[in-house]
């Protein structure tokens, strides 16, 4: 069996993907990239990549600009996802980039933070532009979905299994912007946004998409034990659908290779 008839892939930060659960329980994803693609700025006949591009639905509607996009992804089931909306995507992982000077920008939404050798992300990507070439990116910052990541260790101490020692990449801006100073990018613009985030499914949604990695280290049973705990969350804020809002910290960036 190919990496392609894979229903779920794990990802460098053992993630487990499911583009269907994705949709559903995550499907804000995108449609909060809207920002950071205006940042970008798309333009036709450019070459741009989409670093972590999952199921492909911010990475067709850049396309629209006339750019050529390429999408890579880590999950080989996220890129079957990409491919079906007509996305030139393959499975790559961002720590191992293997272009050379191919693109004219380097975009990534919601992605960064899975990467946890940020060094090795960011060589990839200066290989990866053209002279001059930006790099334009928005993913987790200092003190994201802080709450959140507070109660499942809340939970899983309560449960008698001990906190997990798996962290994100969380920086904050003044960390990033000397990292990419020091990997021969001109910081244009970094800053770090708190972006209170409706989830449509509620907490348990959340976790059921995202939260593996604070959880894989136990058994089926416990998982869901700590789940359904840390899923309580009731004091956390609501908008006027009464949808909770998780606490998400956006670090936004544009830079250009030297």
């Amino acid at each position: 069996m190919s990496a392609f008839d894979t229903a779920t892939a794990t990802s460098s930060a053992g993630q487990q993907w499911n583009a269907q659960d994705y949709a559903i329980d995550a499907g804000f994803v995108p449609t909060l990239g809207g920002a950071v693609a205006r940042l970008l700025d798309a333009r036709a006949g450019e070459r741009i990549l989409d670093l972590g591009c999952g199921d492909g639905v911010l990475t067709t509607e850049l396309a629209l600009s006339g750019a050529h996009m390429q999408g890579v992804d880590a999950s080989p089931e996220m890129v079957i996802a990409a491919r079906a909306r007509g996305v030139d995507a393959q499975v790559m992982d961002g720590h191992a980039l293997t272009f050379d000077g191919a693109f004219d920008a380097v975009f990534s939404n919601a992605a960064l933070h899975w990467m946890p050798n940020p060094d090795r992300v960011l060589e990839g990507v200066r290989r990866a532009l053209r002279p001059g070439g930006r790099f334009v990116a928005e993913f987790g910052g200092h003190g994201n979905v802080a709450t959140i990541i507070a109660a499942v260790q809340a939970a899983r101490v309560a449960h008698g299994h001990g906190a997990s020692a798996f962290q994100w990449y969380f920086p904050s801006a003044d960390a990033y912007a000397e990292r990419l100073r020091q990997h021969g990018f001109q910081v244009q613009l970094i800053e770090c946004l708190p972006r209170p985030t409706a989830l449509p499914t509620g907490v348990a949604g959340w976790l059921r998409v995202f939260a593996a990695p604070l959880l894989d280290d136990l058994p089926a049973v416990a998982r869901a034990t700590v789940r359904d705990a840390a899923a309580l969350l009731a004091d956390l804020p609501r908008n006027a659908a009464g949808q909770p809002l998780a606490d998400y910290v956006r670090l936004r960036v544009l830079a250009r290779r030297r």
